[in-house]
């Protein structure tokens, strides 16, 4: 009999098999039985939780990503883990399983053509201007954004506007306030915003950079779900950043979300949609100003709930205090 450890290893490398091929289904070969009923839960959990919609070509990746969770725990079935979730009601485990199922695809500068829209829409606005990045990720976006104020701001301007940048996953929030990236992911960047905006890792960190402290120290990073009923939030935005998001969720859900960004945005304010995102059949609040860029359709902007002060974290797993990084000195 093979051991738990060889077992692993094994399905490990099967599972990336089977999803490089687009094996699916009913018929792969898997480590754990995965059937019908167990996707139909998983969906039903990360919609109650997250408002995730996972639509049915999506199961593979939850058996990829979730039968790690069930080899962590040395579980035996995915009935077993759903079972031990739901009974325990353990914030990590909850933590763990939304991580695992939300997807992180980001890069700087992505969907370049929003950023020139910002920039020119920041220097016509009362300062100081703030702008919400509610799905940060690993914090390229609220980053291109920051680097976008103060190009069109100057410095002096720009220390004084404010950057919150939210998401569900932990993890990547994390990362993002570490403000760490390979090479790789910034070598498209011209070489005058490397030399202003990052470090250039040396010895031990050759092959990375790190954001400059000035860039970093604008935003705010913070755990929040925007399925919550109240964001927890006290001020007013000019410009929304929510790309690349709302795909995951259903048209109800979509609604609410769009419902609760209303209030929190200043007159005439700017909200910013992914390329495959639509709007304008959710709602009457915004209109379409130009490639995926919305306009609040109102004159003037409600105050948001004076509610939670602390915090604008979400309480559907406990946020984690993110990690910090060791610095790199040197400049790009």
């Amino acid at each position: 009999m093979r051991s738990r450890t060889e077992r692993n290893t094994q399905a490990d490398r099967g599972d990336a098999t089977r999803l490089a091929s687009g094996a699916s289904g009913e018929g792969a070969t898997r480590d754990f039985d995965f059937t019908t009923a167990d996707f139909e839960r998983i969906r039903a959990l990360i919609h109650r939780r997250a408002g995730i919609s996972l639509s049915d070509h999506k199961r593979d990746m939850a058996y990829s990503r979730l039968a790690r969770r069930l080899r962590a725990l040395g579980l035996d079935s995915f009935r077993e883990y759903l079972d031990e979730l739901e009974k325990r009601n353990d914030a990590s485990e909850w933590e763990a399983f939304t991580n695992a199922l939300t997807t992180n695809l980001t890069a700087f500068f992505r969907e370049a053509h929003h950023f020139p829209i910002l920039a020119d829409f920041v220097k016509r606005r009362a300062q100081p201007v703030s702008v919400w990045c509610s799905a940060a990720s690993t914090g390229e976006e609220p980053y291109s954004i920051a680097m976008t104020l103060i190009e069109a701001l100057g410095d002096r301007a720009a220390r004084e506007a404010r950057v919150l940048a939210t998401d569900l996953d932990t993890q990547v929030l994390a990362k993002a306030d570490a403000g760490v990236y390979a090479w790789d992911q910034v070598k498209h960047l011209t070489p005058e915003r490397l030399k202003r905006f990052f470090l250039k890792g040396t010895g031990s960190h050759a092959g990375l950079v790190k954001v400059r402290p000035e860039l970093r120290q604008m935003i705010k990073f913070e755990q929040l779900n925007l399925t919550d009923s109240d964001y927890g939030l006290r001020q007013n935005f000019d410009a929304i950043f929510c790309r690349n998001v709302m795909i995951y969720f259903d048209k109800p859900t979509q609604a609410q979300v769009l419902t609760r960004f209303e209030p929190l945005m200043k007159p005439d304010g700017l909200l910013f949609a992914g390329h495959s995102e639509n709007f304008t059949y959710v709602t009457q609040a915004f209109r379409l100003r130009g490639q995926t860029v919305y306009e609040l359709t109102r004159g003037r902007g409600a105050s948001p709930s004076a509610t939670s002060t602390t915090s604008a974290a979400s309480t559907v797993s406990g946020a984690k205090t993110p990690a910090k990084s060791e610095p790199l000195g040197a400049s790009v």
